[in-house]
């Protein structure tokens, strides 16, 4: 007589989180992001998948004949898909090669797996590396994919946090009572927070795999040539306001000695430029367009150069929502789903104590603006190639969604 066939309610739920607890304790840069997966049992799945909400699909039987040292790989494994965006970078393929969505998940596993066992992980028997197909280690997905056959013998499916493809176990948008899911803007945040734990901990201790610096180096340095123009538009209104100089006495003129004391002159002194940043919240605005939006903020908080709290974030979609003094993305707080209208944020941003000298208004450009120029440096980063242009004497760059 077989065995009874095990059920969702069998998993063993202390084993699993006990390898993720391993995991995290490991590779503590990585912490977040493990701790952020919301676990869900499934018989549909063949070892443990992710979806692109962050949900992590555990069959029962792989968790009971796997050892603790091989899930806490797998965690970290199915962890890297999500950060790495792969399914965003796979819906980026050309069209016949998303359909195969096979090859595609090999490529995938081959940019993860060969970091993963140069950092000293275990991962269960059956993995996919390089070498299996003759391939050097350290490429991306992309470079890989050529180089898998077709009809590979491998069968992997880690999901549609992966390939891109939905699953038949995927909770979709909605899913389930009471399962927890991250949208595109906290997944953005934490891809952001978990590159800098990375930087942090490779300026403390130094041992993070070559795949994972990289990575956070192009996260949190992005070559993108859209961004380079946003972040080029406020390094010169910055240098515009940080150019406007004023007179103080709180430092002597060097000249003041030749005059015998008696005279004490006026010094020149260079402000450092003051940056409002409004954020569009309205419903118009999609979680991609906001993921986007979110983005931007640390491009600026980075590129403005200034410490403190020289940087405030406005939430705003008819009225203004959130008002915050911001040095990390993560402290943003984004507030809003009604009408629409940036003046508002604007006028709210120029009527406070400390003047901005720089507003950058990130939003789909579907807003009124003011009637006419305001007495800063305006800056619009348009998201999406079909924003409507805003007046002529608005400064204006156009920013590629995220996917």
């Amino acid at each position: 007589m077989a065995p009874p066939r095990r059920t969702a309610d069998a998993l063993d739920r202390p084993k699993l989180l006990a390898a993720r607890y391993k995991a995290a304790e490991a590779r503590p840069y990585l912490a977040s992001a493990l701790y952020a997966l919301t676990v869900v049992a499934s018989e549909q799945v063949r070892t443990m998948a992710v979806d692109r909400y962050w949900r992590c699909y555990v069959a029962p039987s792989f968790v009971a004949e796997t050892g603790v040292e091989e899930l806490a790989g797998v965690w970290i494994h199915e962890a890297a898909h999500l950060l790495r965006d792969h399914h965003g970078r796979a819906g980026r393929l050309p069209a016949a090669d998303q359909r195969d969505r096979l090859r595609v998940n090999i490529a995938q596993d081959c940019e993860i797996n060969d970091d993963l066992l140069a950092d000293g992980l275990r991962l269960p028997e059956g993995r996919v590396e390089p070498s299996l197909f003759g391939l050097d280690e350290g490429g991306l997905f992309e470079e890989y994919l050529p180089g898998v056959p077709a009809g590979p013998r491998h069968h992997v499916d880690c999901g549609s946090g992966a390939h891109g493809v939905p699953a038949p176990w995927d909770l979709g948008e909605s899913g389930g009572e009471g399962v927890a899911r991250l949208g595109p803007v906290e997944a953005e945040a934490l891809r952001r927070q978990t590159a800098q734990a990375i930087r942090a901990h490779r300026r403390s201790r130094g041992t993070v795999p070559a795949g994972w610096r990289r990575w956070a180096d192009e996260v949190l340095e992005p070559t993108v040539d859209w961004r380079k123009a946003l972040t080029g538009a406020v390094r010169e209104a910055a240098a515009w306001a940080g150019g406007a100089v004023d007179y103080t006495y709180r430092r002597p003129s060097r000249r003041t000695p030749a005059l015998g004391g008696r005279v004490v002159l006026p010094s020149l002194r260079r402000p450092l430029p003051r940056v409002a940043i409004v954020v569009d919240t309205s419903g118009s605005m999609g979680e991609e367009e906001l993921a986007a939006a979110l983005g931007e903020v640390s491009g600026v908080l980075r590129e403005v150069g200034v410490g403190g709290n020289r940087v405030a974030v406005l939430a705003c979609d008819a009225d203004v929502h959130a008002v915050a003094r911001v040095t990390g993305v993560e402290q943003v707080e984004l507030a809003g789903g009604g009408g629409t209208d940036m003046t508002v944020g604007i006028r709210a941003a120029l009527a406070a104590p400390d003047r901005p000298n720089i507003v950058v208004v990130l939003t789909d450009g579907y807003t009124p603006w003011p009637p006419e120029p305001v007495s800063c440096r305006l800056i619009a980063a348009l998201i999406g190639s079909g924003a409507p242009q805003p007046p002529s004497w608005v400064e204006t760059v156009r920013v590629a969604p995220a996917h």
